[in-house]
């Protein structure tokens, strides 16, 4: 822990109390987190400009951010919960905001995959606490290790259980696989800014809470560690083929996200597994987190501009349109080049390390050397799509030649502020990969504490052969990749030589149409309903059965109501009055229970005096409150 830090806890509140702690890894996160909300704030002013209901956005902006931030310098897991659960509920609002129907889909996935997730993993907290009877971070990682130690086979489970409830709801913030199909459709839609934050901070808070439990709850399980490196894999792999195949420049981004997110997990399970030896792991996994907001935060603000200008996505409908803005190239060639992990800028510095990482533990089991090789195939995925973008704005020329001319003529596409933002957020990127000795390098020292992160035994030479080695694997197979790959599957042409950019991905292997929806909607509704038919079937007979047989009703004389003493004694009177009557004419007709017609009479008149009397009641308020406003008036006029 840093020694200069402060903790600060608030005690009573929301029963268990609330604590932050402000230093090492959890500050650098909140200073992002702001530098973050200030860059996208400034470049909203244009972006939101002739947008409906900005005072809502803006609000619910502030409090996704405040969220957001508290959720990082949490000092215990209660804390972390609550304020992940107003992020999501606030950040829903930024996400809805254009409110159009496909908008609203997206938005109702994204509430329904956090309020789901954040349901079980309420559940998983409540398991830890029970098992360990603290959820402050100070103390939960010996605590866990204890129970671990004991090896009592209940407590393990309970251990497990607790440690897969909290990933499921963390997990999917954090894009993580088969949890992940909020985020290409969420991004899409919102507005740019929005996006930028939700790909680069606030998917890192569920990056926070998987760290949370690789250290502090089960820090000594390798099969916890191989198990968030396998999905860490499967999601930064399947992402990266998304990515590929996809023709929206906002989507492609998002499905980059869920990639390099998948990296970062793959990064958090590795620490465990390391243990003692983990300082790459650690370093890689941290620098990730820190170079990936970065970029996204350039690339999605960069996408912006695009459908700012224009109010399109699709790539055949914006192919051309940067070719003669340079401000704008130039910055979105930053980011592209960033997150492919070229040398020079931010992104090969981490993935360097996560390789390394990758690499050292390969050496103790083979299944990582295929990881290791999935991950530079990754990596070359990560080149080729953000070549794909880039020549597909920024150097072809639009089938439509009016519209390209149109596109070349526009000057004036972004305000001064908006091209500093732009700048600025750029400019950091070659600067923490150039200097990385002076910032990346002081991040990781900084914040690895928290990490428990093991001191490096050498000083790490990003530009020797060996590391310079892997990166340029990855540029060859993005190289082959857009070559074979995209310019002759994925470009139809058409009769004239023209290129369109088509989407071969089936839509009937959407997660979310495929599962999903049929689980949640048809499959689990049936099943309970059935069960409930049963039990509502069962009951019924049982008692049938029993009015039948042990609680057959004897032919007697029903109960007298109570309370009706007028009911009582007219309806006895006209009983024995009907039955005279009957004898002396000499008519076998059945005998009326006068008591009770009079009771019902009863209850009818009493009924119709209540809501008569509620109907006065209800005048009379509203007449009082009339009085008072105009009491109320006559005094301040």
């Amino acid at each position: 822990m840093d020694i200069n830090a402060m903790r600060i806890a608030i005690p009573d509140i929301c029963g268990l109390g609330i604590s932050f702690y402000f230093g090492g890894f959890r500050l650098v996160f909140a200073v992002i987190s702001t530098y973050m909300w200030i860059m996208t704030g400034l470049f909203s002013i244009e972006y939101m400009a002739h947008a409906l209901k900005k005072k809502r956005y803006m609000f619910f902006l502030i409090l996704t951010y405040i969220s957001t931030t508290f959720v990082f310098l949490s000092d215990d897991l209660y804390t972390t919960f609550i304020f992940f659960e107003i992020m999501s509920v606030s950040s829903y609002v930024c996400v809805i905001h254009d409110e159009k129907s496909q908008t609203l889909r997206a938005g109702a996935v994204y509430l329904a995959v956090a309020v789901i997730g954040g349901l079980v993993s309420l559940m998983g907290i409540f398991l830890l606490y029970d098992l360990i009877g603290s959820l402050s971070f100070e103390s939960m990682r010996e605590l866990c290790m204890e129970v671990w130690n004991r090896g009592e086979k209940a407590e393990i489970i309970q251990l497990y259980a607790a440690g897969l409830c909290i990933l499921f709801g963390f997990g999917a913030k954090a894009g993580m696989f088969p949890l992940h199909i909020w985020l290409p459709m969420a991004h899409p839609v919102a507005p740019a800014p929005a996006s930028a934050l939700l790909s680069g901070i606030i998917t890192k808070t569920g990056i926070f809470g998987i760290l949370l439990l690789s250290v502090y709850v089960l820090p000594l399980s390798n099969d916890w560690g191989v198990f968030i490196c396998i999905l860490g894999t499967i999601t930064m792999l399947l992402g990266g083929i998304l990515a590929i195949i996809s023709i929206d420049i906002k989507r492609t981004l998002a499905c980059s996200s869920m990639s390099q997110l998948g990296m970062i997990i793959t990064g958090a399970g590795l620490i465990t597994l390391l243990g003692d030896e983990n300082a790459l792991a650690v370093r890689g996994t941290v620098l990730h987190m820190v170079n990936h907001s970065n970029l996204k935060l350039v690339l999605f603000m960069a996408a912006g501009v695009i459908v700012m200008n224009l109010h399109k996505l699709d790539l055949n409908e914006i192919k051309g349109y940067g070719r003669k803005k340079p401000v704008l190239k130039y910055v979105f060639l930053a980011g592209a080049l960033g997150i492919g992990g070229i040398p020079l800028f931010n992104g090969y510095v981490s993935k360097t390390l996560l390789h390394e990482a990758i690499a050292e533990y390969a050496v103790h089991d083979g299944l990582f050397r295929v990881i290791e090789w999935l991950f530079l195939l990754t990596g070359g995925m990560t080149v080729c799509y953000m070549t794909k973008l880039f020549v597909c704005v920024f150097i072809e020329e639009n089938n439509d030649k009016q519209l390209q001319n149109k596109y070349d003529r526009q000057n004036k596409y972004i305000s001064p502020l908006t091209g500093i933002v732009l700048a600025l957020s750029a400019l950091v990127l070659p600067v923490f990969g150039i200097f990385s000795d002076l910032s990346l390098n002081r991040i990781a020292d900084y914040s690895q504490g928290f990490l428990y992160g093991a001191e490096l035994e050498h000083t790490i030479k990003y530009f020797s052969f060996t590391n310079l080695k892997g990166g340029f694997i990855s540029i060859v197979i993005g190289a082959v990749l857009y070559i074979f790959l995209v310019r002759n599957v994925f470009i139809r042409k058409d009769s004239e030589g023209r290129g369109e950019y088509i989407n071969l991905w089936p839509y009937k292997l959407d997660l979310l149409t495929l599962i999903y929806e049929p689980l949640l909607l048809v499959i689990l509704p049936a099943v309970f309903g059935f069960i409930c038919r049963i039990i509502d079937f069962s009951t019924d007979g049982i008692i049938l059965l029993l009015r039948k047989t042990s609680h057959r009703q004897l032919k007697e004389k029903p109960d007298i109501p109570s309370g009706f003493h007028f009911a009582w004694s007219m309806g006895r009177l006209l009983n024995r009055l009907s039955y005279i009557k009957n004898k002396l004419s000499g008519k076998k007709k059945k005998q009326k229970d006068y008591v009770f017609v009079i009771a019902e009479k009863q209850i009818a008149i009493r009924q119709s005096g209540r809501i008569v009397s509620a109907s006065s009641a209800f005048s009379f308020m509203m007449f009082a409150i009339g009085i008072i406003a105009v009491v109320l008036y006559l005094l301040i006029a």
